[in-house]
């Protein structure tokens, strides 16, 4: 068994390229501050709520509305992305078919699901093949924005 890390690792989103095989490491040179705003359940929809604080991530990984949140839940494991976390999300209002986003349901709660539009409304699909889809109508989501990265803390525990 590899030993654990002992600093933070930086995952990058490759454009173009299937989410659970499309990060590339990064070297973490240079670091920016960005907020941190809380959690996203990567499971069942939770309720949204906000939390003041920060993270450092390389400034590649940054983009003009860039925020972060921490990953509760292992709905998108077959993505790569894992409680505990960190994903760094590029503020956006729309996604398209396939894309991982993080999305709020009903203004109450959120999830961090690949979203499919379908003549009924939204599919919420996770990438965990143990967990069913969230069948929604349009009106009751909101999309948040779209993961560009992932931040993965050293297993402290270990």
């Amino acid at each position: 068994m590899p030993s654990p890390t002992t600093q933070a690792q930086y995952l990058f989103r490759q454009p173009n390229l299937p989410l659970a095989s499309s990060w590339l490491p990064i070297d973490s040179d240079e670091l920016v501050e960005i907020p941190l705003l809380g959690r996203v359940s990567a499971g069942m929809p939770i309720e949204a709520c906000l939390d003041a604080g920060s993270i450092e991530v390389p400034t590649r990984m940054v983009r003009r509305n860039t925020y972060a949140l921490r990953v509760h839940g292992n709905s998108m494991i077959d993505c790569n992305i894992f409680d505990g976390d960190v994903i760094i999300i590029e503020r956006r209002e729309s996604a398209e078919n396939g894309e991982t986003a993080v999305v709020m349901i009903n203004d109450q709660e959120v999830t961090l699901k690949k979203f499919y539009i379908e003549k009924s409304g939204v599919r919420l699909q996770p990438a965990n093949e143990e967990m069913p889809p969230i069948y929604l109508r349009n009106s009751d989501i909101q999309v948040l924005g779209l993961v560009m990265g992932v931040v993965r803390q050293p297993d402290l525990a270990a």
